[in-house]
């Protein structure tokens, strides 16, 4: 059996014996004839632990597999991720979140269809007319974020939901410097509330979506871009002036005074003003804007429109002239978010 083993070449010649067992003669308690090497039943080594890598299987393997695949090509594992998972996150200049559905993302059919039931129409009563602005749903029962010179001195207010319902609203609290109010709608509920964005991120000639009820015109949607950051824009916080400038202007309109670069837009804005950083934008705004939506391509609330410039004249005949000409002016939602808790406190107006 030796000399027959070694001939087969099985293990080279020499006095090297085979590493896997002593011979048969060597080990008595073999029967000469039995089959060498043993049978594979029992295998000559011992099992080595971790010999071959357990495969990965199901989703979780193909989800890692695709995204080293993306990585490899550079930048795509966060949207082969997200368009696998289902996942709606996207990440943007503005914020992490999109409230934009994924077949409609970056267009301004879908920022509309997303938002505008999370704008309202407000109607003010003041003592001598009246003033239409717009708003924005902040939580489902009712919390509506306006401007304060949509409000301000009002003996009674009425919000209209994008759906045609009409609410009662108190003032919960007013920030004459930074031109915001909080009111309350009594007995709301289900309402849609709007996604909050950052502003800090946004950048000049970003998309942009505006939504509001320009001359009583409810859910009117316009776009543009972000024009330019931190636009020092000064109104005025004289509650008594801007009832007069309301009522001279006809009341349903809205329209507000305001300064820019040293010169007066839409009236006087008085001798009490308070001054805020703004961003300006092409999209278009008219009375009744004021207190509505600038909005991101992924849905979010980026500012509240709060100032436009009308190029309007005195005469009648002239009144064709009237209108946006590009120039608006909205307060970052950074700002908003940091006057909040302020403002559900009841506000402050000095």
């Amino acid at each position: 059996m030796t000399e027959s083993f070694r001939r087969d070449g099985e293990y080279p010649q020499g006095p090297q014996q085979s590493p896997y067992s002593e011979s048969p003669q060597q080990n008595p308690t073999t029967p000469v004839d039995s089959a060498w090497p043993p049978p594979p039943a029992h295998p000559p080594y011992p099992p080595q632990p971790h010999a071959k890598k357990k495969r990965l299987r199901g989703p979780f393997g193909l989800l890692a597999a695709v995204a080293i695949a993306a990585a490899a090509v550079g930048g795509g594992t966060a949207y082969a991720f997200q368009e696998l998972t289902g996942s709606s996150t996207t990440a943007s200049s503005s914020t992490s979140t999109t409230v934009v559905p994924s077949s409609k993302r970056g267009t301004v059919s879908g920022v509309a269809e997303a938002v505008s039931p999370s704008i309202v129409e407000v109607n003010a009563t003041l003592s001598g007319g009246s003033s239409t602005g717009s708003g924005v749903i902040l939580t489902g029962d009712g919390e509506i974020l306006t401007n304060n010179h949509v409000i301000s001195g009002a003996s009674s207010v009425k919000v209209r939901t994008s759906d045609g319902k009409t609410y009662t609203a108190e003032v919960v609290g007013t920030d004459a410097k930074k031109d915001l109010a909080l009111i309350k709608l009594k007995n709301a509920s289900g309402l849609k509330a709007a996604t909050l964005g950052d502003s800090s991120g946004v950048k000049v000639g970003d998309d942009v979506v505006a939504i509001g009820s320009p001359e009583g015109l409810t859910g009117t949607v316009t776009s543009g871009i972000v024009s330019a950051l931190d636009r020092d824009v000064t109104v005025s916080t004289d509650e008594g002036s801007q009832q007069q400038q309301q009522q001279q202007q006809g009341g349903g309109s809205g329209q507000w005074p305001f300064e820019f670069g040293g010169q007066e837009f839409n009236g006087d804005t008085g001798s009490s003003t308070t001054t805020y950083k703004a961003l300006q934008t092409d999209a278009s705004l008219n009375p009744g804007n004021s207190g509505g939506a600038l909005i991101d391509m992924n849905g979010n609330i980026i500012g509240i429109n709060s100032a436009m410039y009308s190029a309007s004249s005195e005469s009648s005949s002239s009144s064709s002239s009237a209108g946006s000409v590009g120039l608006g002016f909205a307060i970052p939602i950074n700002t908003v978010k940091a006057d909040l808790d302020s403002l559900r406190a009841g506000g402050s107006d000095n």
